[in-house]
């Protein structure tokens, strides 16, 4: 078996073509994770409308050990000349890991994001390429439209962003479609970890990164009814929990676990002032739950508050050193 390795982009390969009057070049990630299709009809798919716009461009695969033999049908096509490259990482990590990994050999400044199965029609690519350019924003992110999609899956989308707007994320309507074009600096600037990549539009909207959203037409095979284990659904709430707090305490944690830390502090101390007075009435109290309950609710509150103070010190320690804006023009540039 063919060991995957990284291809350098040929001078015959769409990546150089076109002289210095070319168009943008886009390099497209394909993080191999859940539910892979046949990585070289992906290719062949989605390439053929860059080779027809004329804009070079190139693939980057990235795959885990488990992956090996997936990559094998690229073979090939690398050995032809085709803008392909594969890169395997050492152990499981998961997508937000493998897209940075991606990222960091990608020689384009435009990088599109492509699941490893069908999402989209062909064509939407390009034409997420083209709304970043004209419209001068730093990511473009596909929103999967659809008249054949299953009731299910629209309720499922339906409730999933209703929840993400009521926690801060913004009016977005497809975070999860994973089908992304976004300036290469998005990469660089947004730490990459656990599942926080479904929510990257997010990210990149706190972080001062201009997005919006463009109407593709979602892929047929993407249209069946999707419907995962109860443990899936409490990950995306946990998920959603954490977008949360990282949107909106991310700079005042004190604010999140004050507010915590209050509420059960005063629950703790109005339970145990009830119970005082009713001691000092000639009630005995040494037996009763709500003793225990109380002062377990009044350490918690305490706990939570001194949380919030320890991170709010590391905050003002580290203010200094980061930089919690983003300069979209700077006025010393003129027109």
């Amino acid at each position: 078996m063919t060991e995957p390795t990284t291809a350098p982009v040929t001078a015959a390969s769409p990546m150089t073509a076109g002289g210095s009057g070319a168009r943008a070049a886009v390099s497209v990630i394909v993080p191999v994770t859940e539910r892979p299709h046949d990585l070289a009809w992906l290719y062949r798919t989605f390439s053929a409308e860059f080779v027809e716009a004329g804009r070079p461009f190139e693939f980057v695969f990235a795959l885990e050990p488990w992956g090996r033999a997936l990559a094998e049908p690229l073979d090939p096509l690398m050995a032809a000349g085709e803008p392909v490259r594969v890169i395997e990482v050492g152990q499981t990590v998961g997508e937000s890991a493998l897209l940075d990994a991606a990222a960091s050999v990608c020689t384009s400044s435009i990088v599109v994001t492509l699941p490893a199965y069908p999402r989209v029609r062909p064509g939407a690519l390009e034409e997420l390429v083209e709304t970043l350019e004209s419209q001068e924003v730093d990511m473009a992110s596909a929103v999967r439209v659809s008249e054949g999609s299953s009731l299910v899956n629209r309720v499922q989308n339906r409730l999933f962003h209703l929840l993400l707007g009521r926690m801060g994320g913004g009016g977005f309507r497809d975070v999860a479609s994973g089908v992304r074009a976004m300036r290469r600096a998005i990469f660089e600037d947004l730490p990459l970890y656990g599942d926080f990549f479904r929510f990257l539009p997010v990210l990149a909207a706190r972080e001062g990164f201009s997005v919006v959203e463009h109407e593709v037409e979602q892929h047929p095979e993407d249209q069946r009814t999707r419907v995962y284990r109860p443990g899936v659904y409490l990950r995306r709430l946990i998920d959603l929990l954490g977008v949360f707090f990282i949107v909106r305490f991310t700079q005042k944690p004190l604010r999140f676990f004050g507010l915590v830390g209050s509420f059960f502090a005063l629950s703790g101390g109005a339970i145990l002032t009830v119970l005082l007075v009713q001691r000092l009435g000639g009630r005995g109290i040494a037996d009763r739950p709500l003793l225990l309950l109380g002062t377990l609710l009044l350490v918690l509150g305490v706990q939570a508050i001194a949380m919030g103070l320890i991170g709010e010190i590391i905050v003002h320690l580290n203010a200094s050193h980061s930089r919690t804006y983003r300069l979209r023009k700077d006025p010393s540039d003129g027109d």
